[in-house]
C-alpha cells in the first residue's frame, strides 16, 4: 500500500472541503444584506385637452322661399260662339222591330247543341313526380251527365306515359281528381239534355323551366 498517495489525497480533500465551506459562507452573508435604496421617480399626470362635442339630431331645413311681390297674370276665359245647329234633319224616332223574340228563362234549354266545356281545372303536379323530375302525359275518359258534371272518370293506361314514352301511373290520381271537377254545358237534343259517355281529356305535366 502506498501511504504517500493516500496522504496526498487526504490533504487535497481537506483543502477542497475548506474552500467549499468558505464559498458557502460568503454566499450566505451576501444574501442577508439589506437591499440598496432606489431613488423613486414620480410620473407626471396625463391630462386630456377639453373638446366640445356637437350633437345633431336632424338636418337643417332649407329656408322658405320668398313669395313673389307681383301676383300671376289673370288668364281670360275663352269665348265660344254658340253654334246654330239645325235639328230638323235628325230622326229621333225609336226604331221599331217587326217580329217576336222568344226568351226561355229557367233551367230548361231552348235549342239543341253539342256539349261544351265551361270549367276545366288544372291538376296538381304530384310531389313524387316533381321531386324526381318526371314529365309526361295522362289521358282520362269520363261521362258528361245531363247536369254538366262528370261521372265514371278513369285513366287510359296506354295513354299515361312519361315524356320519353315509358308507361307510368304517377299522374293517374291527380288526373282523375282534376277531371272530376270539370263542368260542361250538356248536350241537348229536342230541348232535353242527355248524357255523353266516352269523353276524353289529355293532361300534360311539365315542370317550370
Amino acid at each position: 500500500m502506498n501511504f504517500a498517495k493516500i496522504g496526498i489525497a487526504g490533504v487535497l480533500g481537506l483543502v477542497t472541503t475548506f474552500c467549499l465551506l468558505l464559498l458557502m459562507y460568503s454566499l450566505v452573508n451576501n444574501e442577508m444584506k439589506e437591499p440598496e435604496e432606489v431613488e423613486e421617480r414620480k410620473i407626471a399626470d396625463i391630462q386630456m385637452p377639453k373638446q366640445e362635442i356637437e350633437v345633431r339630431y336632424e338636418d337643417a331645413k332649407p329656408d322658405k322661399p320668398e313669395e313673389p311681390e307681383t301676383p300671376p297674370p289673370e288668364i281670360p276665359e275663352p269665348d265660344f260662339d254658340n253654334p246654330n245647329a239645325n235639328l230638323d234633319g235628325l230622326n229621333m224616332e225609336v226604331p221599331k222591330f217587326d217580329g217576336q223574340i222568344s226568351m226561355n228563362i229557367g233551367t230548361g234549354f231552348s235549342g239543341d247543341g253539342e256539349y261544351l266545356p265551361i270549367v276545366r281545372v288544372a291538376p296538381e303536379y304530384p310531389s313524387n313526380a316533381s321531386s324526381r323530375g318526371i314529365e309526361g302525359f295522362c289521358m282520362v275518359e269520363f261521362t258528361v251527365t245531363a247536369t254538366g258534371a262528370t261521372r265514371d272518370v278513369r285513366v287510359i293506361p296506354e295513354e299515361c306515359i312519361t315524356k320519353d314514352g315509358k308507361p307510368t301511373t304517377v299522374f293517374n290520381r291527380a288526373s282523375i281528381r282534376a277531371a272530376e271537377r270539370f263542368k260542361y254545358r250538356p248536350k241537348v237534343i229536342d230541348g232535353e239534355p242527355i248524357e255523353v259517355p266516352g269523353v276524353r281529356n289529355r293532361f300534360v305535366y311539365e315542370l317550370a323551366k
